[in-house]
């Protein structure tokens, strides 16, 4: 079973057990309510809104409230020097969908699962001696010394 929602003018998939990112919204991390902008609910029967499906809804929790990536945003005009570096931010808040429920009384539920704190494995560094480098013996090639013979020119 899965929902059509809309917020922030925006509009979500999402399933029961997914967590979505959506615009800021004001509320404390932890608080549980309900969406009732639902544009479509499926399941044994599909309910498309017009503009809204009137009784379904979504229940969400807050799990947080964090900021995006940055990203720059650069603006430039050719050969008049004209160049702008802005940097952004977006905010949002991370929802937990804890349940769809369709106008029938069709739902589906999921319960949030907490990670368990994982054992800290330490990984063992292997220390790896180095070989010690072994010199090349190099051999001094003789040099064969060219002797030349001078000329010479008699005089006559």
């Amino acid at each position: 079973m899965y929902a059509v929602i809309r917020t922030g003018g925006k509009q979500y998939k999402v399933k029961a057990g997914d967590l979505i990112n959506v615009e800021l919204l004001k509320k404390a991390q932890g608080d549980e309510f309900d969406m009732d902008e639902v544009l479509f609910v499926s399941g044994k029967a599909s309910h498309v809104g017009e503009p809204t499906v009137s009784n379904a809804k979504v229940t969400v929790m807050v799990m947080k409230e964090d900021r995006d990536k940055k990203i720059l945003v650069f603006k430039k005009k050719r050969r008049k020097g004209y160049r702008k570096l802005q940097g952004h931010r977006q905010s949002y808040t991370q929802l937990f969908v804890k349940a769809i429920t369709s106008p029938d009384g069709e739902s589906e539920t999921a319960e949030l699962k907490t990670k368990a704190p994982a054992e800290k494995v330490v990984a063992k560094k292997t220390a790896f001696k180095k070989k010690a480098a072994t010199k090349k013996k190099t051999t001094k090639k003789k040099v064969a010394k060219k002797t030349t013979k001078k000329k010479t020119k008699k005089k006559a």
